[in-house]
């Protein structure tokens, strides 16, 4: 039986409330009622001293004196009503010579049977019936009395137990108020505690049942400002973020399927026209090369993938070198040569030194360069201007890639870095685009612990800004070869 955390806090704190009073009905009510006749025994016995060593201590040597005795008998009697308590004055042989009771039930006169001045024990006190002569349970002080150096006899302070009880009992009861009270206040602790924590668990425990089902769309309304206010706030925006990454993923796979299914149905398509006949032997050559073109495609598709794929900073490792940046942009710009003068389009560079000695690894750099320059290219009007700088500032170089192109429309500019996206201007423009080289850029530039920014006017043009890290020593590189 599975038991939920409201019900085991509430069978603890019942278990821990009926514990409690069973250890104070028992082991604490025990331990009250020895210190409650402890207590009893020694205010007896310093009393029992006082009346020796005041009034008793020469009253064996002169009996006879009726003065002395009804003295002493006065002295009995009242300190008798002061402790609520019977006292005897026995001789040494156990006969009761004085009893602080001069009623009819006087014991004065009698003769304790098996008496003995060692109590059980070996203690002043004890409890019991006192040689037999009570019916009931009884305290019994026994103080012997010395004169001249000698035990000349007893005085016996007797109470029943039920007063020393009644004594217990009053002190018990006041600790029960308190242990009452106490779990009183334990209990509107387990209200205040299923109010302000469980119920707000058991929200978030649906919530997070509800986003383990898919459901992201389940809201957590709690409107708190401590710890578990902020993991609902958490958890909002985690589901947010799973839903946006699920439906991410459902774009991500349509594209993929987009991409990867045009050219294999052109390149299915031509093959079978091929096969059966319908593309004639003399035009098969150009229906073979826009399949050459459509494999291109889908092998740039496949290595993009596997790029994407390769930048996990746990696993990835960069080959960091201190090396010129601007010899990198100037090699990786000549690889163009031929699109930019088919184009007309000039490509300006913009140093503000020589040399730009950055720590990186090259090779990903020079992808990075690779990517930008062909995006701006190929979304630049013919007869047109990129513009490529990098500026020196603190420790960092940034580079900047500027084109004066159709440019990324508003709502498209935080998309730009997903995988497959592509924006309808670009796919109008671009067929052979995979959506993947933005996204393999920021990989890159956050693999180095670096940003990339993007400025875009729809219309005007488009600028990609990133960062990298200046050389410890720049004298020290050397340039890049592309």
């Amino acid at each position: 039986m599975h038991l939920s955390l409201n019900v085991k806090f509430i069978l603890a704190y019942l278990a821990f409330a009926l514990l409690s009073f069973l250890g104070i009905s028992t082991i604490t009510s025990h331990l009250m009622l020895e210190n409650a006749v402890e207590e009893k025994a020694s205010a007896f016995y310093q009393e029992g001293v006082y009346l020796s060593e005041q009034y008793v201590g020469n009253y064996f040597e002169a009996q006879e004196d009726t003065d002395a005795r009804s003295a002493i008998q006065s002295q009995l009697s009242s300190l008798s009503v002061y402790l609520d308590a019977q006292i005897w004055l026995i001789r040494r042989d156990g006969e009761i010579i004085l009893d602080s009771d001069t009623s009819d039930s006087s014991v004065a006169g009698q003769v304790i049977e098996a008496f003995s001045p060692v109590l059980p024990g070996s203690t002043y006190y004890t409890t019991g019936d006192f040689f037999g002569m009570f019916r009931t349970e009884t305290l019994s002080t026994l103080i012997p009395v010395t004169h001249n150096y000698h035990v000349r006899g007893y005085i016996a302070i007797h109470t029943p137990m039920a007063s020393v009880v009644r004594i217990k009992e009053g002190y018990l009861l006041s600790i029960y108020i308190t242990m009452i009270f106490l779990m009183i206040l334990g209990f509107l602790f387990a209200a205040a505690n299923w109010l302000i924590v469980y119920r707000p668990l058991r929200k978030l425990r649906r919530a997070s049942a509800e986003y383990a089902s898919g459901n992201f769309d389940y809201p957590i309304a709690m409107n708190r400002f401590d710890e578990l206010g902020s993991l609902a706030r958490t958890m909002n925006f985690m589901a947010g973020a799973l839903r946006d990454s699920d439906e991410d993923q459902r774009k991500m796979i349509s594209n993929i399927s987009h991409d990867f299914r045009s050219p294999l149905t052109s390149i299915k398509g031509y093959v079978e026209a091929m096969l059966d006949g319908t593309i004639p032997p003399g035009m098969q050559e150009k229906y073979l090369n826009i399949v050459l073109r459509e494999t291109e495609r889908l092998t740039g598709l496949t290595s993009g993938l596997l790029t994407l794929n390769a930048m996990d900073p746990k696993q990835n490792r960069l080959s960091r070198t201190d090396f010129d940046i601007n010899a990198v942009i100037r090699n990786t710009v000549a690889s163009f040569e031929g699109t930019c003068t088919a184009r007309r389009i000039t490509v300006d560079l913009l140093f503000s030194d020589w040399h730009s000695y950055v720590n990186a690894d090259v090779g990903k750099i020079q992808q990075v360069l690779y990517n930008l320059i062909d995006n701006a290219i190929k979304f630049s009007h013919p007869d047109s201007k990129i513009t490529i700088e990098t500026t020196s500032k603190y420790e960092k170089i940034f580079i900047s890639v500027r084109d004066t192109g159709i440019g990324i429309p508003r709502d498209s500019l935080k998309k730009i870095w997903e995988r497959f996206y592509k924006t309808d201007l670009s796919r109008g423009k671009d067929k052979k685009g995979t959506g993947l080289g933005l996204a393999i850029v920021r990989e890159i530039i956050q693999l180095h612990g670096e940003n990339i920014n993007v400025v875009s006017t729809e219309g005007v043009g488009t600028e990609f800004i990133f960062s990298l890290s200046r050389a410890a020593q720049e004298t020290g590189g050397t340039e890049a070869e592309g």
